[in-house]
């Protein structure tokens, strides 16, 4: 072979060498960058700095646990005013009766929970009309505040009983709404105390129906609701069959547990057949109640029913006050 021809083979050859693959050439007029170098085997990652979100709040409960009233708690409680003895053990310091409370509920033993009541009538009915012609007087926010802080020392709830005279129980139970947003206070309502036109307190009964109760039901299902409380005690008080009409249309809503609750006077057999007689005409889903007087009850020497003998009427009534 010509020397000639073997240094074009070996130029050539070397040409081809240096030549880049087609695959992998860089494209004309780009710049050739070298990899990102990667983190080292023994180098720690970077941890995030975001710091992770809050918990959500735990939903509010009763003050002896649990979202609900029935059929977990036995309701016993305690009714008043302040400076009204006529009106039940509360007619003072609600404090002082805690003691007395607890020691009564204990007795109630059916195998659910005790839940202490402290029923404040907080709009009271008054022989005369007042300023506006309405014939109730409303206790004020301190006096409210004084006896939810005693309920709550004593994990139990506070009601709000209404006597409206001649406003009505919805206008009454507005003027407390703060309160309703509260986890532990209900309401009580007392028909024989709302009182039709002309009509004057001690001289009639009043009268109320089951669409007046039912908008207070509606009502304070809206604030639970809403806030995501557990469950109130909305109490309607029936003496005779004559303080609220159409009672067939009451019913429970979301997050209201609705009781009825009886009141008549008498001696311990008096009681047990009216308590028999009037409920009858109890509608769906509402609890059973029944109401303990102790003066009216132990007069004439009269005995007070214990707590055994209310637990054996029929139904057994699930919230148990004393006036």
């Amino acid at each position: 072979m010509r020397t000639s021809t073997l240094l074009s083979i070996v130029v050539l050859a070397a040409a081809f060498a240096c030549t880049p693959d087609r695959d992998s050439a860089t494209p004309m007029g780009a710049a050739s960058a070298s990899p990102a170098p990667g983190p080292s085997k023994n180098e720690p990652a970077i941890a995030s700095t975001a710091a992770p979100p809050p918990p959500p709040p735990r939903p509010k409960e009763l003050p002896r646990g649990g979202r609900t009233l029935f059929p977990d708690y036995e309701l016993v409680g305690f009714c008043g005013t302040p400076g009204a003895y006529a009106l039940g053990p509360l007619f003072d310091h609600p404090a002082k009766k805690s003691d007395k409370l607890l020691s009564t509920a204990s007795q109630y033993d059916n195998g659910r929970k005790i839940l202490p009541v402290f029923e404040l009538i907080a709009v009271v009915v008054q022989a005369g009309g007042g300023a506006d012609g309405k014939y109730r007087m409303r206790v004020l926010d301190s006096v409210v505040d004084e006896y939810l802080q005693a309920a709550r020392d004593a994990k139990g709830i506070l009601l709000l009983d209404i006597q409206p005279g001649q406003s009505d129980f919805l206008t009454e139970v507005r003027r407390f709404e703060k309160y309703l947003h509260e986890p532990d206070v209900g309401v009580a309502l007392d028909p024989e105390w709302a009182m039709l036109p002309k009509q004057t307190p001690n001289k009639f009964y009043g009268q109320s129906n089951g669409d007046a109760i039912n908008a207070v039901i509606q009502y304070v299902s809206g604030i639970v609701t809403k806030e995501d409380l557990p469950e109130k005690a909305l109490v309607f008080h029936k003496v005779n069959n004559y303080v609220v009409k159409n009672e067939e249309v009451i019913a429970p809503a979301p997050g209201v547990a609705v009781i009825k609750s009886i009141d008549g006077y008498g001696n311990k057999w008096v009681k047990a057949s009216t308590y028999a007689f009037l409920m009858k005409t109890r509608p769906a889903g509402i609890h059973p109640g029944f109401k303990l007087f102790f003066d009216e009850d132990t007069q004439k020497g009269q005995v007070l029913m214990s707590p055994a003998e209310v637990m054996k009427m029929v139904p057994q009534p699930e919230y148990v006050m004393y006036e």
